[in-house]
């Protein structure tokens, strides 16, 4: 069942907009820049958060920064789609902190995930060691990032 959306006025947007780029702005200078004063802008953040326009506030990291320069797109294939089957794949997912994303996905593969790794050779030890022994996964074809031409953003509101 999707969530309903709630209705969005500009300064809403304003807000929003202004949170995609940073998420540490203090609640004075977003409202001013707003043009509300402190509470009332607090309140609309609050609104947000409460209605899960805003899921979550997080630090961006550069993974090539951290040591995690190698990044893949991995397409999976489960053997079955039982709800026990697919149940047991997204809980040893869950427990892979390489996997920095995963979808679900309609076409002929079954998921997407996103993977960082130190090197090809750590990769190779996740893919081989870790993804091919997962519950109920059949098959994975794995694209590695050249360069990242566009990487995820702000959500246009």
């Amino acid at each position: 069942m999707a969530k309903s959306t709630i209705v969005l006025d500009e300064i809403d947007r304003r807000i929003l907009r202004l949170l995609q780029q940073d998420g540490r702005i203090a609640v004075t200078l977003l409202a001013e820049q707003v043009g509300l004063s402190a509470t009332p802008c607090l309140r609309r953040i609050r609104r947000l958060e409460e209605a899960g326009v805003i899921a979550r506030y997080a630090a961006v990291v550069e993974p090539s920064r951290v040591g995690l320069p190698i990044q893949a797109f991995v397409q999976v294939a489960l053997s079955s789609h039982a709800e026990e089957v697919a149940a047991a794949f997204h809980k040893a997912l869950a427990a892979r902190g390489e996997v920095i994303a995963a979808y679900a996905m309609s076409g002929g593969m079954d998921y997407m995930l996103h993977v960082v790794a130190a090197d090809f050779e750590a990769y190779a030890d996740f893919a081989l060691k870790a993804l091919l022994r997962m519950p109920g996964v059949k098959e994975t074809r794995s694209s590695f990032v050249l360069m990242a031409l566009k990487p995820p953003g702000a959500v246009p509101v």
